[in-house]
């Protein structure tokens, strides 16, 4: 059975990722996560890929979820925790998470609300999540998206607001701490 949406885009492109994909920026994922009204010892990162997102965090606990074994694979190879999974059906305990991420990710995913509910579910209280997007009212929103439908991607774009929107609705306190092209929305649990 073939896997759903992009996630078998994802497997077949995973051994090649990391050389093709430039580095993560921490400055936009941290201000998100100091937003949090806990420390952070557990952070899962959600359709995290290889993990390029999560390893450049200082947090003791790094724990991917995704879909694309392949993906698990190379993450697994830099030596963090791997759980195959559905970001909207997260195989993770209630609050038992300090701080989820969803960096360059949700617009990949099939259920974009489950997957924010997900993340207000595992998130312990205090615990927040940082959520990495393109905006798709600017220039170069509409170019990525074009670009992603040409190459046969699922993906849907937000703009800030929009998601910030959809994260209030789960239940989360938002806030947008960085806008622009790429853009950063955290919720807190509070």
């Amino acid at each position: 059975m073939q896997p759903p949406g992009d996630v078998a885009r994802f497997d077949r492109f995973a051994r090649y990722y990391e050389r093709l994909m430039p580095a993560s920026d921490v400055g936009p994922i941290q201000a998100g996560l100091v937003l949090a009204d806990r420390e952070l010892h557990r952070v899962l990162d959600v359709g995290g890929g290889t993990g390029r997102a999560v390893r450049a965090l200082g947090i003791p606990e790094r724990v991917v979820v995704d879909a694309a074994p392949g993906m698990l694979a190379e993450a697994r190879r830099r030596g963090l925790g791997c759980v195959l999974g559905d970001a909207a059906r997260l195989p993770v305990a209630d609050a038992s998470v300090d701080a989820v991420l969803i960096v360059d990710a949700l617009h990949h995913v099939a259920d974009r609300t489950g997957a924010l509910a997900e993340a207000e579910r595992v998130l312990r209280p205090g615990g927040v999540l940082v959520c990495r997007e393109f905006d798709r009212s600017t220039l170069p929103g509409l170019l990525l998206a074009t670009g992603e439908r040409l190459v046969g991607f699922d993906s849907e774009f937000f703009t800030p607001d929009e998601l910030a929107f959809a994260v209030e609705r789960v239940g989360l306190d938002a806030a947008i701490p960085v806008r622009g092209f790429g853009f950063t929305v955290a919720g807190v649990k509070r």
